[in-house]
């Protein structure tokens, strides 16, 4: 998962840990050689077309807005066709209102007519307050979970692991983010939620307490479900 930044310059640019202390609090229940949280690539203004979320400061989040802006006012000086003339006008009225188009509610119409052109405050943008910015840990993590973003959890034996999906995906889509072998003869998901899993204290208890669920490719994953993939070989 990429996130561009827009005005901050406090945060180091690459590879960061989400440091989520639920991870940690799984690690302490279950039995593992290490821990391994998910990662965020933090990237600069230049990838903010490619990457999936921005993270803002208050200041530049409004001059996101007026770039959109500038954007529609050229488009609709050039005579667009009257479907996009349309979709460009409501979204002036948006962005004149000072609204992220991501969060607007623009219709499947609309975005249809306005599907070629790359505007930036149609993706998720976190809006950093001040206090954040010298301890980015929480905020990465709300830029994470506010660009759509959840993680599952694989644990024991070799590692607690926290792998990054998109909210909304599948167990059969899940189990591919960690190997295409494991979606491929994919048979079922034994899954136990983390707020089970917390209140038993270990795993085995989770177990015995009947709080373990067979779920099938179809299940819709959970944030922080400890899931263990049966597949054939």
């Amino acid at each position: 998962m990429k996130i561009a930044l827009f005005g901050i310059s406090e945060i180091k640019l690459g590879k960061h840990n989400l440091k989520d202390p639920r991870l940690d609090q799984i690690h302490e229940m279950v039995e593992a050689d290490k821990k391994t949280p998910a990662q965020v690539d933090v990237v600069g203004e230049d990838q903010l077309v490619d990457a999936d979320s921005i993270l803002a400061s208050r200041d530049s989040s409004a001059d996101l807005i007026l770039k959109d802006l500038e954007f529609v006012e050229t488009r609709l000086g050039r005579d667009p066709q009257p479907g996009e003339r349309a979709a460009l006008e409501k979204i002036k009225g948006l962005l004149e209102s000072e609204q992220f188009l991501f969060r607007a509610g623009l219709g499947p119409e609309d975005l249809a007519a306005v599907a070629a052109h790359n505007f930036f405050t149609n993706k998720p943008i976190t809006v950093a307050a001040a206090g954040e910015l010298p301890e980015p840990d929480a905020l990465l993590l709300r830029a994470f979970a506010e660009a759509g973003f959840i993680c599952f959890l694989t644990v024991g034996g070799k590692e607690n692991r926290a792998w990054p999906i998109r909210r909304g995906i599948t167990a059969w889509d899940a189990a591919g983010s960690i190997h295409t072998d494991l979606q491929k003869g994919f048979i079922r998901a034994e899954i136990i939620s983390f707020a089970d899993l917390a209140e038993a204290g270990v795993e085995t208890q989770a177990k015995r307490a009947g709080k373990l669920r067979l779920e099938t490719k179809q299940y819709i994953m959970q944030d922080f479900d400890v899931v263990n993939f049966r597949f054939s070989k």
